[in-house]
């Protein structure tokens, strides 16, 4: 059975967009638009933003991208197909979003994320991430919660 890699991926690549359709149509059915905050394929595509697709062989099974705002980085666009879900690629895909940031040279990453997404919310703080109040053009709002982490140099 091949191994999960997570590689430098293009969000218009069929399976990328697949797995981009599937996020933004699941949290068009749990969130009000006004309290959907996630980025279309056109918006993923700059050069301040780093995206990743976890595979297993041939196929995109999840997806992340590192959004660089100067100061701090921002984890958009988490996505693990259902059917692959329970393997580890949300945590592969995590730790390859600290690496970027790292090589970035980002002290904080930080996320917006909705209240009915339980499972992120552990996966988050599994991965030290720690509540927070609102961020940069980010207002309160009922649904969204918001979580940073603060990335310590290297020995």
């Amino acid at each position: 059975m091949p191994s999960i890699q997570v590689i430098p991926g293009d969000p218009r690549d069929p399976q990328a967009t697949q797995l981009l359709r599937q996020s933004h149509a699941l949290m068009q059915t749990l969130f009000e638009p006004e309290e959907n905050h996630l980025l279309d394929i056109d918006e993923l595509c700059v050069p301040s933003i780093r995206f990743f697709v976890a595979r297993e062989g041939l196929t995109a099974l999840g997806c992340v991208a590192l959004a660089n705002k100067g100061d701090y980085g921002e984890v958009k666009s988490m996505f693990v197909d259902p059917k692959a879900r329970g393997k580890g690629i949300a945590h592969h895909l995590m730790r390859q979003v600290e690496t970027e940031a790292r090589a970035q040279g980002l002290a904080t990453i930080k996320l917006e994320t909705g209240d009915k997404l339980t499972q992120a919310h552990s996966l988050y703080k599994a991965h030290g991430f720690v509540d927070c109040g609102p961020f940069g053009d980010y207002a309160a709002n009922k649904t969204s919660i918001f979580m940073t982490k603060d990335l310590p140099p290297q020995p």
